[in-house]
């Protein structure tokens, strides 16, 4: 008999992480949910986080031990160039994609600025989206969505437009809940 093969997963799930500019303001937010394959261990847990004096937002989602060793090293790497948000986020995904260590981490990031948003894999990818919307995350493409639509069809602002889509993501998604974490910047 063939034992089936288990795969590890290669984009992070188990959470829901959107990121918006709108109108000169940054808003990134996300749910609260940890879960561990179908056990839901934390519904209030805090993935958005204020960096560099207040001046840059970032969102995880991942194993959570792995995420925070990526803030961390994206925080220093904000330190050495000064809040410089691409500049940080392509040091750290050069890091990340080259050292033995950050290689195996499985986590995504999100990060935004006043003027920039970001995302970054573990693939080396540093990702400026087109529309000013990101999201990642096992509810990411719900959320994403439904900024689009949002942002294509209402004159909402960037926290409202966060707020809903998290809203509606946590309607569809099992592994995310409406406990949202919602920091905005501008």
């Amino acid at each position: 008999m063939v034992e089936p093969v288990k795969h590890r997963a290669t984009v992070p799930y188990g959470t829901t992480v959107v990121a918006v500019l709108r109108d000169g303001k940054a808003c990134v937010g996300s749910d609260g949910q940890v879960s561990l394959d179908t056990t839901i261990l934390k519904r209030t847990a805090r993935k958005v986080r204020r960096l560099y004096n207040d001046t840059v937002l970032a969102g995880f989602a991942g194993a959570t031990a792995d995420a925070f060793t990526l803030l961390e090293r994206f925080e220093e790497q904000l330190d050495a160039h000064r809040g410089n948000l691409a500049r940080s986020a392509v040091e750290l995904a050069k890091a990340w994609r080259t050292d033995r260590y950050l290689r195996r981490l499985e986590a995504m990031l999100v990060a935004a600025s006043k003027s920039e948003l970001v995302l970054i894999s573990g693939n080396g990818d540093v990702i400026v989206p087109d529309d000013n919307i990101v999201a990642i995350g096992s509810g990411g493409n719900y959320a994403l969505a439904a900024a689009r639509a949002l942002i294509r069809h209402t004159s909402l602002d960037a926290r409202r437009i966060v707020e809903e889509s998290l809203r509606i993501a946590a309607e569809i998604c099992v592994f995310s809940n409406d406990h949202f974490t919602i920091e905005e910047l501008g």
